[in-house]
């Protein structure tokens, strides 16, 4: 028996922005489909635009599964995370562990489809940094998000993830800010407007 997808119903569980005061809270599972759409367009963005030949399945499996971790560790706060490289190092350790468990937990007919998507040091790396753009891109938007509410908890996070979006190399990363962003800070008669 294997308790795999036992776990992963759970991530449904594991709060994001845990130190942040929330107008809408959101959840590891949430996020994690919302970086997987998002790594999807990415990598049709860079395949019709840019001229690469990129698997949009691949990146979406790997950005379903890219927080699956923290159903063990929970959601570490960025400032916690990285305060100093000591805990820096040491989380990445806890990490490594988690995913290892995670791993664990497949039945072994299925530990090599799966080593990838749970094993981030097996991830191909082209992938994992267009996972990583996507990710960084969902923080981006709940901080819009935020800000629209009224909420300027996220004022912070908003400029620091805007100057690493800024700065992506990734020509699709601009394209789906040019594209897609702005519809963020709109409401819904707004963008029912453009409909």
């Amino acid at each position: 028996m294997s308790h795999l997808f036992a776990h992963l119903a759970r991530m449904k569980l594991i709060q994001r922005w845990p130190l942040m005061y929330n107008v809408r809270t959101e959840n590891v599972q949430e996020h994690s489909l919302q970086v997987a759409m998002v790594a999807h367009a990415l990598v049709i963005i860079s395949n019709r635009k840019f001229g690469t030949t990129l698997d949009a399945h691949q990146a979406t499996s790997l950005a379903i599964f890219h927080d699956a971790s923290e159903i063990l560790t929970g959601d570490l706060p960025t400032p916690v995370k990285y305060f100093n490289k000591e805990i820096e190092a040491e989380y990445k350790k806890i990490e490594a562990i988690a995913e290892q468990r995670m791993l664990d937990m497949v039945p072994d007919e299925f530990k090599e489809d799966y080593r990838s998507l749970f094993i981030s040091d097996y991830a191909d790396p082209t992938y994992k940094a267009i996972v990583k753009s996507a990710d960084t891109l969902c923080a981006y938007l709940k901080c819009l998000e935020e800000n629209r509410a009224g909420n300027t908890e996220f004022n912070t996070a908003r400029k620091r993830l805007e100057a690493m979006l800024e700065s992506n190399p990734n020509p699709a990363v601009k394209y789906f800010m040019d594209c897609f962003v702005p519809s963020f800070t709109l409401n819904l008669d707004e963008i029912n407007k453009m409909l």
